[in-house]
Parts: structure tokens; sequence; C-alpha cells
């Protein structure tokens, strides 16, 4: 985790230093749950390092190519999924001025033991013809928005 917070330091301020910042951070998070899913003991810090450190370079390389359009219309569609959607349906968009496209897919829905509804999900972009994806879990809060605790 070291490195991709070292990394995401090192990037310059800029528009696309923000993006690329916020893609390295999303990226980092996706890469550390997928690296926890391996080895054990050291083996298993081992590739959560390297998982983070690995997301955090794919995630700053998508949030660079990302522009605002993109981002809101990535944001509404996962809204919609989390407010509407059935569990595995996909909700889909796409930016008709640079092709980026992406969707979002609820994969399980539940309450806490106080009664928030949460959703479990998987976000994918295509961006410049290459697929990422991230997987989250986001939960409604108080005011009706969703905010996506990991």
């Amino acid at each position: 985790m070291l490195s991709s917070l070292i990394f995401v330091g090192c990037v310059t301020t800029n528009q696309n230093a923000s993006k690329q910042g916020s893609g390295a951070l999303i990226g980092a998070a996706g890469g550390a749950l997928l690296g926890s899913q391996f080895g054990k003991g050291k083996g298993k810090l081992i590739a959560v390092g390297l998982g983070t450190f690995l997301g955090a370079a794919i995630g700053a390389e998508i949030g660079r190519s990302m522009d605002e359009v993109d981002r809101l219309k990535m944001q509404q569609t996962a809204g919609m999924a989390f407010e509407k959607v059935p569990d595995h349906q996909s909700v889909a968009w796409e930016n008709p001025n640079n092709g980026h496209r992406g969707s979002t897919v609820p994969t399980k829905t539940f309450y806490t033991n106080v009664g928030t509804p949460c959703r479990e999900f998987e976000t994918t972009v295509i961006i410049g013809g290459k697929r990422e994806s991230a997987y989250g879990t986001a939960c409604r809060q108080s005011d009706g928005s969703w905010k996506i605790k990991r």
C-alpha cells in the first residue's frame, strides 16, 4: 500500500493529475482486495502489496483517460443500478464524444443490522479498447444517496 501512496504522491497538479490520482486510489483498493484472495502469511502480504501497486498503475491510466462526461455518466449509471435494477442486471453508459463506455452490475443485495440497504457490485469501463473492472459495496445514506464503502 505504501507503494501506491508514493505513486499517487508523485502525480503532478493539474486536471489530469486529479483524474489520475483518483483512478490510482480506486485501482489500488481493487488491487489490494484482489491480492488478498491469494496466499497465506507473508505470501498474502506480498500478494496484497503487488495487487495494490498494479491496481494503482492501471487505475491511474484509466483515470487519466476519463473525462468529466465519462465520470458523470458512470456515476449516473451506478446510481440507477444501485437504486432500480435487480441483482445481476447490467446498466450501461457510453460517451458518444470519445467512444468510452462501461457498465455497473449489482451482484448481491443485503441489509445491515440497522436496516440500511447495501449492494455489492461490479463496474467495468472500456477506454481505448482496454477493459478494466472494479468490485465494491455501496450503501444507501439517510439522504437517499449511495456511498461506496469499498
